[in-house]
């Protein structure tokens, strides 16, 4: 494999998909940064794919530095999970690791609202931090569904979760 071949690790087993994920658990003021891809009508955490022999948090400092042009610091794992579910009549199996992450103080933040705006591979991203005490969680269906409440609690040392998610 050459230096510049980038090899994301996903791929299709017939009707099925793997796929393993590094994301970014950022929390400011009670909130929690989350990203919307395109027109989608869910939110994820920043993240996104790992590569062929790249460490997760290698992994996550690129994306950080790719979707939010920022650095990460204070890098501390949270959970690592087997995650199993439908999208679009897709299923997927999903190895992912969340890290807990700190922005620069410089990386803008308000209550409501887009924060930041981004292409990446050919999508736009729309940035904005979102109160992890209510139900604005599910107003933004942050997705998978099971990280809306371990968010409003994150555990003292990590974690491995295997979440099935039933359509």
């Amino acid at each position: 494999m050459s230096v510049t071949e980038r090899t994301m690790l996903t791929f299709d087993v017939g009707a099925n998909r793997f796929n393993y994920r590094v994301a970014a658990i950022a929390l400011r003021h009670g909130h929690v940064l989350v990203c919307r891809e395109d027109d989608d009508d869910y939110t994820m955490l920043p993240g996104g794919r790992v590569e062929m022999g790249e460490p997760s948090p290698v992994a996550l400092a690129r994306e950080i530095a790719e979707e939010l042009h920022s650095k990460a610091s204070n890098v501390a794992l949270v959970y690592t999970v087997e995650n199993f579910f439908e999208r679009t009549g897709q299923q997927f199996h999903e190895l992912a690791t969340y890290y807990r992450v700190e922005l620069p103080e410089a990386f803008p933040f308000v209550e409501a609202g887009v924060v930041f705006e981004t292409e990446d591979e050919g999508h736009r991203l729309r940035f904005e931090w979102v109160d992890v005490s209510g139900n604005d969680l599910d107003r933004v269906n942050l997705l998978p569904a099971w990280i809306r409440e371990k968010l409003r609690e994150l555990p003292p040392s990590p974690q491995h979760l295997i979440m099935r998610e039933t359509p």
